[in-house]
């Protein structure tokens, strides 16, 4: 089951976390830009891109997340999301917290066809992405109008998270890995949270199971934050976050092998081995997590 999430995912999932090849435009944006030493990376070990890319591409998708919810009939909620004002948010480390989180707040709408409502999360999207000095990678007219048509919802959701690819990759690249580390912090937790929020309502075996699963994932994410750990703002998003990850290291996932699969590939015999996972979290566990989880993410948006 987890190979089947992880591999197998829609083609919005891979377009959200395949890198956009856009070195040749961003090598150019990177001479007129100087990163000032306040927000420049200072993590005890430079993160190279394939570490970074072995993470974000494991991270659980939000559409897929988001796609799953709705397989369940349940109903789409506002109450769900994060608020649009960001004004108060005026560090660049809160800043690129909730830019991830906007990032799955967005994916949750667009599986709704909530484009009209999308365009107050792309407005507060395109302001903190100024913040940050990346605002050049998001193209929000284009967006804009895409929004005020739900038949674009394919073409809203691809310039969108192209958007967030070439932002996430420019700050990798000039030495600001540690804003993009919190994209991929603040876009997890939303995701873990929504499925919480929703499993309370609608109990359902899938959705325990993809909960449960987010113990590897958070496994990786954490290496990323440690390594920020001399940071004092990272220092207390980490302790929130250890606090979660105790709690995941005690849902227990087992492999089981089935019998190997004979496949021919261009011509050549391939076997392939069949496997399946089996995630165990027992319901009490389960509430302590999503409790955790919706604590973590309203205390990073100040809820």
């Amino acid at each position: 089951m987890i190979k089947m999430r992880f591999k197998h995912l829609t083609y919005i999932f891979i377009l959200f976390f395949v890198m956009i090849s856009c070195k040749s435009s961003n090598d150019k944006n990177s001479d007129e830009f100087n990163v000032p030493d306040s927000v420049a990376n200072q993590g005890v070990l430079e993160i190279s891109e394939q570490a970074m890319d072995n993470v974000t591409q494991n991270i659980s998708s939000n559409i897929e997340t988001a796609a799953l919810i709705k397989n369940l009939n349940v109903p789409f909620s506002k109450e769900h999301l994060a608020p649009t004002e960001v004004d108060n948010y005026n560090t660049q480390f809160d800043q690129a917290l909730l830019l991830g989180v906007y990032g799955a707040d967005l994916g949750y709408l667009n599986m709704y066809s909530k484009t009209t409502v999308a365009l107050d999360y792309l407005s507060s999207i395109r302001k903190l992405a100024n913040s940050l000095n990346v605002g050049q990678f998001f193209d929000f007219n284009t967006l804009q109008r895409l929004a005020k048509n739900d038949e674009n919802l394919d073409s809203l959701m691809y310039i969108s998270q192209r958007n967030f690819n070439q932002m996430d990759q420019y700050l990798r690249e000039n030495n600001r890995s540690n804003l993009s580390t919190l994209m991929v912090a603040g876009g997890w937790i939303e995701g873990l949270y929504l499925s919480g929020k929703v499993f309370k309502n609608r109990p359902d075996p899938k959705l325990r199971e993809a909960i449960g699963e987010q113990k590897i994932i958070l496994g990786d994410l954490m290496i990323l934050l440690k390594n920020f750990e001399k940071d004092p703002d990272f220092a207390g998003l980490i302790k929130d976050f250890e606090r979660l990850d105790e709690l995941f290291k005690k849902v227990e996932i087992s492999i089981e092998r089935g019998e190997p699969e004979r496949q021919v590939v261009d011509g050549r015999l391939v076997i392939k081995q069949r496997e399946k996972s089996i995630v165990t979290v027992p319901d009490e566990l389960l509430d302590k997590i999503i409790n955790e989880s919706i604590e973590i993410r309203n205390k990073l948006i100040n809820q």
